[in-house]
């Protein structure tokens, strides 16, 4: 940052950029927001879309055939290349006429119906082979154990060998174990500009501190710093004489502004981490953004003068401003693109000013391939820059500085304990054609696919997760049959060496007969049961040169009965010989020596060829067994036309092709057991059973000559009769009733074409009537009935008798009598006067 007053003021375009900057960043990462929910959206649909057509064109797929046989392969290597489940036929004998050399690719259910040998198909597979299986190291950090980093072991296997066959994925699993007490080294890069002057005083003591701390969490570790500032050219800096001795103004004393210092190399000592960051000075620069890009390549780069060792590798990149990124450095004139190589001459970067910063690509990159975990310290004002900086950057995190970095070393332990807490799969380039897919088992056997498949969060030391790796290869690598490929958990110096080797031929191609005689005046090479043409040479014992294809001579041996089509139209002529064409469905072929037959154009029946019961053999029908006619749609089968009585078509038709024609026109259905205009079996014989074992019924007279078609057995009780469940032919139990309105049981059945009739010998008659107790009955009847109907009448009476007398009694409480005198009524006591006594009157 600036220096001085002055200086900032000098900055404000600058910061203004910086906030247009993290404007521009904010509205990209909108746009990607959005767009990766609209990619999220046509997965979506694509999905639904891909499982309807696997729905609605299953059978269709069916039809479309093998894809082995469109690959047209001419060789057993190509045509085990085009798909895992392809075979090739390695029968000498396996093709028939007209057929081309590449209809012995096809998939195994396929060659096998054609009568290809189980051991003559070539169908070699892939596998998985563990090289180094070293077990997880469980280590205690009680001291009594003291390990190398180099035999610390977090990941196994750290070795395989894969057999990969194109289409065919090979599955491995892979362990991790964070391991306790594992070694860290941890390198202190700080912006030295003017605005961390209070920054660097608290740095001063950090080494001994951190190293108390970390003591908590590995008995091994290290610790290093270094400082930047910005590239040592305008507009960065100023470059007068006077600013590059001191870019300060004022009585401030700066040191000389610089790229990037490496002060100390990483160093398990933390007194001398201490006296070495005490005599560090503050700089300055011009602009708002910092040289830091800079310095973190040459700290991931100089492995040596930093002092990197193969074990946990942590960066603190600590700042209170933005950051110049590739591009930036056209400002000062530097085109020359960051070569992302090490440049430190007596531990400074000496060639700021003439590469360009490094992109953040580039620092991803480089950063992964030295397994450095970084720890961005950021005060508040610039969090949101480095939150998105983090996710462009795997195995980092994000810290927030106070103004003075005093909460540094709190910092350091949360981010470390974040960054450790997750594990990363990550590989190496894979070759072309080849593809990788991650599947997880975490802690608490959560599993995770996808991009979440490499990962595993959460994870303390000590638990161990595991993933399972798939590889698969499309084809075979056009440079070699040996390719070599790593993957390593991020942030780790761990790594799982893959050796992949790729079957691109046969075994039988070993056995390989160069200029053999079967292949034409030893033009080609007879291997696995088929002619290898040499170069120029073709036909399917390479018997033409290339410049003989088309020749009238030899287009006459492709014509039939000397006429004027070729192949039958069906098929090319190569080489004097018919080579038919192949069908948009491959199951349809066309064969024979002019391509005349083929095995789709045959009857069909139920729009199935050769109704589904033969094959087509140049357009004729071959039935299986039992199966007869042009379309194979007679069946000799007689199980169809068996009427439940266990004869064929009930005794009344003949049965054709499967299906009953009924010669008695009564009776009809599929087994000729239908006759609506027809009797019961019971009510059919009836009279003949009655006549001929009581000697009644319609029938009595006529029974010699009607009724004597089946054969007679009386039994004494119903349960001799047969039971269904004792017979092994149809039976029918009858009921009937005669005149007299008794019942007679018996059983009708036909038993190897005899008609038995098994029945009672008694009838079952119902008893007269008893007359005494019936009329004892009606008289009780009658006499109960009235004694009920009076005893009814007496309760009604009852009833009304007492609402009556209730009725009265309401009305008398209600009466209110008249209190005057009766006018009728005189009082029986009378009143003189006697004049003379006194005026006093007298009663009598």
């Amino acid at each position: 940052m600036a220096a001085s007053g002055p200086q900032h003021g000098g900055t404000a375009e600058a910061r203004v950029s910086v906030s247009s900057s993290q404007q521009l960043l904010r509205e990209i990462l909108k746009k990607k927001t959005f767009l990766h929910h609209l990619v999220q959206q046509m997965a979506l649909w694509l999905l639904l879309v891909a499982t309807l057509s696997s729905v609605l064109c299953g059978s269709w797929a069916q039809q479309e055939g093998s894809v082995c046989i469109k690959a047209n392969a001419q060789s057993c290597g190509e045509c085990i290349q085009v798909a895992e489940t392809c075979g090739w036929c390695a029968d000498e004998n396996f093709l028939t006429v007209g057929e081309s050399k590449s209809a012995r690719c096809d998939d195994l259910e396929s060659l096998k119906k054609r009568n290809c040998a189980v051991t003559k198909i070539e169908n070699p597979r892939g596998s998985v082979s563990i090289d180094k299986n070293n077990p997880v190291t469980n280590r205690k950090k009680d001291g009594s154990e003291k390990l190398k980093p180099e035999q610390i072991t977090q990941i196994q296997p750290q070795k395989l060998t894969l057999t990969l066959r194109s289409g065919e994925p090979q599955t491995f699993e892979l362990k991790f174990k964070r391991a306790e007490d594992y070694p860290i080294d941890l390198y202190y890069l700080m912006d030295l500009s003017f605005s961390m002057k209070d920054d660097l005083e608290n740095v001063k003591n950090l080494g001994t501190d951190l190293m108390r701390e970390m003591q908590e969490i590995t008995s091994d570790f290290r610790i290093g710093f270094g400082s930047f500032v910005e590239k040592t050219v305008m507009p960065y800096i100023s470059t007068t004489p006077a600013k590059l001795i001191n870019p300060c103004t004022g009585n401030q004393n700066c040191t000389s502004p610089f790229s990037y210092k490496n002060v100390l190399k990483l160093t398990d000592k933390g007194d001398e981490f201490n006296r070495l960051v005490s005599q560090q000075q503050i700089s300055g620069n011009l602009d708002s953004p910092e040289g830091g890009f800079d310095a973190i390549m040459q700290v991931a780069v100089c492995e040596n003068q930093i002092g990197w060792r193969n074990v946990t590798r942590l960066l603190v990149f600590s700042t209170d401003a933005g950051f110049h990124f590739a591009g930036d450095g056209k400002l000062g004139g530097i085109v020359l693109p960051n070569d992302g190589r090490c440049h430190l001459e007596n531990n400074v970067y000496t060639m700021s000013h003439y590469y360009d910063y490094p992109s953040i690509a580039h620092l991803v990159q480089k950063l992964s391939d030295h397994n450095i975990q970084t720890i961005f310290a950021v005060t508040e004002e610039f969090q949101p820059v480095y939150k998105e900086l983090k996710n462009l950057i795997p195995k980092s995190a994000v810290g927030t500085l106070s103004s003075n970095s005093s909460n540094v070393i709190k910092l350091i332990i949360d981010a470390y304990n974040s960054l450790s807490s997750e594990v990363i799969l990550e590989n190496g380039r894979l070759p072309e054609g080849v593809s990788i897919t991650y599947k997880s088992i975490c802690k608490n056997g959560v599993e995770g696919t996808g991009e979440n498949g490499r990962k595993c969060s959460n994870i303390s030391i000590g638990d161990e997760v595991s993933f399972k790796v798939s590889i698969q290869s499309e084809k075979c690598p056009s440079h070699g049959k040996t390719e070599v490929i790593k993957i390593k958990p991020l942030g780790f110096t761990e790594e799982v060496e893959i050796v992949l080797n790729f079957i691109c031929d046969c075994q039988c191609a070993t056995k390989g007969e160069p200029n053999s005689e079967k292949c034409y005046e030893g033009n080609g090479t007879f291997e696995c049961g088929a002619c290898k043409c040499n170069e120029g040479r073709i036909g399917r014992l390479c018997e033409c040169s290339k410049d003989e294809v088309r020749t009238e001579d030899l287009d006459a041996n492709c014509r039939k009965d000397n006429g004027t089509d070729i192949c039958s139209n069906n098929g090319d002529c190569v080489c004097g010989t018919c080579e038919c064409k192949k069908r948009e469905n491959p199951a349809e072929i066309y064969s024979g020596k002019y391509c005349e037959c083929d095995n789709f154009n045959c009857d069909r029946s139920n729009n199935k060829l050769c109704g589904g019961h033969g094959r087509c053999e140049c357009r004729k029908c071959i039935c299986d067994a039992n199966y007869t006619g042009s379309a194979c749609d007679c069946s000799l089968e007689t199980a169809s036309c068996l009427a439940k009585n266990g004869q064929i078509c009930n005794g009344r038709g003949t049965c054709e092709c499967g299906i009953c024609k009924c010669t008695n026109p009564k009776f009809q259905g599929p087994t000729c057991e239908v006759c609506p205009t027809c009797p019961g079996v019971c009510a059919e014989h009836k009279d003949c059973v009655q006549c001929r074992a009581f000697e009644a019924g319609e029938k009595k007279d006529t029974c010699e000559r009607d009724c004597s078609y089946f054969h007679l057995i009386k039994v004494k009780d119903r349960n001799n009769l047969p039971q269904p469940t004792d017979q092994s032919f149809p039976l029918t139990h009858c009921k009937e009733r005669d005149a007299n309105d008794c019942w007679f049981y018996y059983t009708y059945a036909i038993r190897n074409d005899t008609k038995e009739v098994y029945v009672m010998e008694l009838l079952d008659c119902p008893a007269g009537p008893d007359i005494i107790p019936i009329v004892a009955g009606v008289v009780a009847g009658i006499v109960l009935i009235g004694l009920a109907l009076l005893l009814i009448w007496k309760l009604l009476m009852i009833i009304h008798d007492r609402r009556e007398f209730a009725k009265f009694e309401k009305e008398k409480m209600n009466a209110k009598w008249d209190t005057q005198g009766n006018p009728i009524y005189k009082s029986p006591i009378n009143q003189f006067q006697n004049p003379s006594y006194g005026n006093k009157g007298a009663s009598l």
